[in-house]
């Protein structure tokens, strides 16, 4: 889409270091106490993506097995916790209280920047490009709100939605006066709304049932609607190489897509794809990171040394790109657009 060369970015810029121990305690308490203390409510499932039964065992982190679909290559969790199970630890989740009170508020001027500026530029283009119109943008999991605060400042739409189901995140948003629908999407009536455009950023991979979600937000949008996602994708740099010791491999993630297979969960939902990429710019920092901790051993690897460790200022950056043209980064955005059955 933009030929704009995309900033450098850097993990501290998102979650600033002083804060990160707190938030790290904070989630491993959330994990045990409202995740793994309910395991006996956890629900064996077949391929989020494709619904496939065969997988094989591809690692195990917090307890959880992590299995990888023979046929598409998905890796997702099963058993994993229930819908129920789900929708009490985003509710409740003490991790999710100190990223609203701490570490959003710390980040907001690199987030907004560096991602959502952006972010919302790509989208406008598509709506540009592809004739959408802009009357309703929907966000999913809009969490601070800063998103919806750039489209908002834009004037480019007539109604601008925030669905936030955390308590403190959806607060942040009203106080930025958001409309916001303090709810999971899950339970919000599709009957009543109609969308032009709906995104949802780093969001499906949480879900109990990605399917039906994506059905959903088909049935909220009109005909020619944009749909557009960013979540991990399970087969880039960072996690092909970490495996379990990924940031991007935890708890929540449950559904780790990759950029043909939640392709195919679109097309098979009533979506025509438009852009299937992976501009992720963190993926090298958190492998380098992983080696420098010990985490990793490449120092039989001389090529990943010399990127990584040795030549870092001058090779690290132009790497990071390589992966991230080449669909090879770990963090992958998808746009589709419904099918006009009218």
């Amino acid at each position: 889409m933009t030929n704009q060369e995309p900033k450098k970015l850097s993990e501290s810029e998102l979650c600033p270091p002083d804060l990160l121990p707190e938030q790290e305690r904070a989630y491993e308490r959330d994990v045990e106490r409202l995740l793994l203390a309910r395991h006996d409510e956890f629900v064996q499932v077949t391929c989020p993506a494709c619904g496939s039964r065969s997988a094989n065992a591809e690692f195990t982190k917090y307890g959880l097995n992590f299995m990888r679909c023979v046929n598409c290559r998905t890796i997702y969790v099963s058993p994993r916790p229930s819908e129920t199970v789900l929708a009490d630890y985003y509710q409740n989740a003490e991790s999710y209280q100190f990223w609203a009170a701490e570490i959003f508020p710390a980040s907001e001027s690199a987030r907004r920047e560096k991602l959502h500026i952006p972010w919302y530029d790509r989208i406008r283009e598509y709506c540009a490009t592809h004739g959408v119109n802009t009357g309703t943008l929907v966000e999913i999991g809009a969490g601070f709100g800063t998103f919806c605060s750039v489209a908002q400042d834009t004037g480019d739409f007539k109604r601008i939605i925030a669905v936030e189901p955390t308590p403190g995140l959806a607060r942040h948003c009203r106080e930025r006066g958001l409309e916001v629908y303090e709810k999971r999407f899950e339970d919000i009536d599709g009957t009543s709304l109609q969308a032009d455009v709906v995104v949802s950023f780093e969001v499906i991979e949480h879900l109990f049932s990605p399917r039906d979600f994506i059905l959903t937000i088909r049935q909220i949008l009109k005909p020619g609607g944009l749909l557009v996602l960013s979540c991990p994708n399970g087969e880039g740099f960072d996690i092909a190489t970490l495996g379990p010791a990924s940031l991007a491999v935890d708890a929540e993630h449950i559904n780790l897509f990759n950029p043909k297979s939640l392709a195919l969960l679109l097309e098979a939902s009533g979506y025509k794809m438009l852009e299937a990429s992976t501009p992720g710019r963190l993926d090298a920092e958190f492998v380098r990171d992983a080696a420098q901790k010990h985490l990793i051993d490449i120092s039989q690897t001389p090529f990943l040394q010399r990127v990584l460790i040795d030549d870092w200022e001058h090779l690290g950056w132009p790497f990071q790109m390589f992966l991230a043209e080449n669909g090879l980064s770990s963090h992958m955005w998808l746009a589709a657009q419904k099918y006009d059955s009218s």
